[in-house]
């Protein structure tokens, strides 16, 4: 495979594509389908390098029939007896290269799928941990928990989580990232997964923030956000408006623009959801369903000039109203 379709891709693309490609070898799909999977394809150089790397998996255990899409997909508790079978034959293998060639810096897909945690996209989750730790899992999300007697920690490896730390005990409760570790001061906050950056916001009390390869670390208090990246922080920013409305199902946005309200609704369903470059910015406020994705879209339409194309059930656009006058 050459360094450019080697390259890692993101987890929305990646889960877009194993959808196409279930959807078109199902034999289920219509003119309409293949013609919407071709504008998919050609509309960004991510898309067209995650089907080739789809392709490539196949043509390289000549399994075009689905068993190395089948070992993306199945469930982590199948993966490790899988992989508890050492020379238990291809399946194994498939299992292992097929997840680890989409390994990158940005999207690690083994650790999600062998993680000790983890949604589904749409799927949120509570946990109650042995020390009373409540943790609210977002869509598409992953971790390990990783307790000993000197430390209470979590490893969060995508997504995002709500963390309500437990009391009464007195071993640090930390959070740690690819970018650094979050040290928990008696408190309540979010720490989400953005690329090649962590987002931590604080909902109560404070959270002593250290990037990896920072001397430093910085304290972050009660309605505070800031953006921590392996070698330092963004500029530290005040808590959004229903920045945790997620874990009651809800999504809050004030004066966002309409591109980044439809990329956060798309986190939380299969398939692609664009829109169209004429109405990405205009500005929304508002509050959305996260469990209905559809009743979300359709909350656009008495208020700003646009409409929902629906080419496929993979495949939905937010696009400019067009007149209806003769």
């Amino acid at each position: 495979m050459s360094p450019a379709h080697s390259k890692p891709v993101s987890s929305k693309v990646l889960d877009t594509a194993i959808a196409w490609q279930l959807s078109l070898d199902s034999g289920s799909g219509s003119p309409q389908d293949r013609e919407a999977f071709a504008q998919w394809h050609a509309a960004d150089e991510e898309h067209a390098r995650a089907w080739q790397q789809l392709g490539m998996l196949d043509q390289r255990f000549s399994v075009a029939s689905g068993p190395a899409r089948a070992a993306l997909l199945q469930s982590r508790v199948s993966i490790r007896r899988r992989l508890r079978k050492v020379g238990s034959g291809l399946a194994s293998i498939v299992a292992v290269v097929g997840l680890a060639l989409f390994a990158g810096e940005r999207f690690l897909p083994l650790d999600y799928w062998l993680a000790d945690q983890r949604t589904a996209t749409g799927e949120q989750r509570t946990l109650r941990l042995a020390d009373g730790t409540l943790i609210n899992l977002n869509t598409h999300s992953a971790l390990n928990v990783r307790f000993d007697d000197r430390q209470r920690r979590i490893v969060l490896q995508e997504g995002e989580i709500l963390v309500e730390t437990g009391h009464n005990d007195p071993r640090p409760f930390i959070v740690e990232t690819r970018e650094g570790s979050l040290r928990a001061l008696g408190t309540r906050f979010l720490v989400k997964r953005e690329e090649d950056a962590t987002r931590l916001s604080v909902l109560q009390s404070a959270v002593a923030a250290h990037p990896q390869a920072a001397a430093q670390e910085q304290i972050l208090r009660e309605g505070q956000q800031v953006l921590m990246r392996r070698d330092g922080f963004g500029s530290t920013q005040a808590l959004p408006l229903g920045a945790d409305a997620w874990t009651r199902g809800m999504l809050v946005v004030d004066n966002a623009r309409l591109k980044d309200l439809v990329d956060e609704l798309g986190r939380y369903r299969r398939g692609y959801l664009g829109v169209a470059p004429q109405v990405a910015d205009l500005r929304i406020t508002g509050s959305f369903p996260l469990h209905d994705t559809d009743l979300a879209l359709a909350a656009l339409l008495p208020t700003l000039p646009v409409q929902i194309e629906h080419h496929t059930r993979w495949w939905v656009m937010v696009g400019p109203r067009t007149s209806t006058k003769p």
